[in-house]
């Protein structure tokens, strides 16, 4: 009996001592998607100032596949000792979960939050030609055309799908979904009017706004955008509460030690409160809003019946 505690209480220490030397190894980012894309441009931000806080090198993986369930899979396998994190978006957290019937993991069970990063905001835009110049004219427009005005989206599911889903509900508008494959053809369309109305992300609104290929009618989030500073909210718009926006954030894989987790999301704290982070992330369409991990954690459990409710309104589904 004394054996096996002095044996137990051997592990425990060293389990202490590891988790106070943490990290002990290079830290693996893994993104559910091909390099390149934004939450690619994301990590690429935070890694350099991550590293310096954390004395370790900080590695992106890229595991893409299935919506970012590949990548998923890949950090739920993963030892829980802090050294593999995952970076997720509104899709791969809280949208997946409504959407695919036969989901590998479980949101709040197989992962450890860590700390959320960024919100991403939409701006709701439509072809020049449709004669509406703010979104209280498109909304009358739209609802003396029921059935007529088509909506594009990056395909089914997607958050340019689910939040024109939450504009409708929340309307009474009927519009007809038309899904494309990937934004840039359904944004060329758009610009072309063969589809008259489309939620995307700031940076491209922002460019083609500016340049009148489309008209920017409201942003989604609650404060305006600075990218799109003379375009109001929906909320502005006489939405009341309509704040639907996307985030990014990190996870760890579940049973990640208390200790290790309060660790990573001091050293996001500190990355977060760069002016030089917060500026160029700006530039890429999200805002700086960072969450510590409980926050976070309350933050999923919150949005998660949220989109799972406007998938099923949707109709929209992945065998």
């Amino acid at each position: 009996m004394n054996t096996l505690r002095t044996l137990l209480v051997g592990a425990a220490l060293a389990w202490t001592a590891a988790v106070h030397g943490f990290p002990t190894k290079p830290v693996r980012i893994v993104i559910g998607f091909p390099a390149g894309g934004p939450l690619d441009q994301h990590a690429r931000l935070l890694t350099d100032k991550l590293q310096a806080v954390l004395g370790q090198p900080v590695v992106i993986d890229y595991k893409a596949g299935a919506g970012g369930t590949v990548g998923a899979q890949d950090v739920m396998k993963a030892a829980p000792d802090g050294h593999t994190l995952m970076l997720a978006n509104t899709g791969v957290m809280v949208i997946n979960p409504g959407l695919y019937s036969r989901l590998p993991y479980a949101t709040l069970k197989d992962f450890t939050p860590v700390a959320r990063t960024a919100m991403q905001p939409l701006a709701l835009l439509v072809n020049p030609g449709v004669p509406a110049k703010n979104l209280r004219e498109f909304m009358a427009y739209a609802k003396a055309r029921p059935g007529q005005v088509n909506f594009g989206s990056a395909g089914n599911g997607g958050i340019s799908h689910l939040v024109p889903e939450m504009f409708k509900t929340a309307t009474g508008l009927f519009m007809v979904h038309i899904p494309y494959r990937g934004s840039a053809p359904a944004f060329t369309d758009l610009m072309g009017g063969q589809v008259q109305f489309m939620a995307e992300s700031i940076p491209q609104a922002a460019a083609y706004h500016k340049q009148g290929k489309v008209r920017a009618l409201a942003v989604t989030s609650r404060e305006r955008n600075p990218a799109l500073p003379d375009v109001p909210t929906v909320i502005e718009s006489g939405l009341k509460d309509f704040e639907v926006v996307g985030f990014y954030g990190f996870l760890a894989p579940a049973g990640t030690p208390k200790d290790v987790v309060a660790k990573l999301s001091d050293a996001f704290s500190q990355v977060m409160q760069s002016p030089e982070v917060k500026n160029r992330m700006v530039s890429q369409g999200a805002d700086p809003a960072f969450l510590g991990a409980d926050d976070f954690a309350k933050f999923l459990a919150a949005e998660m019946p949220r989109w799972a409710e406007a998938v099923k309104k949707s109709g929209a589904k992945v065998d």
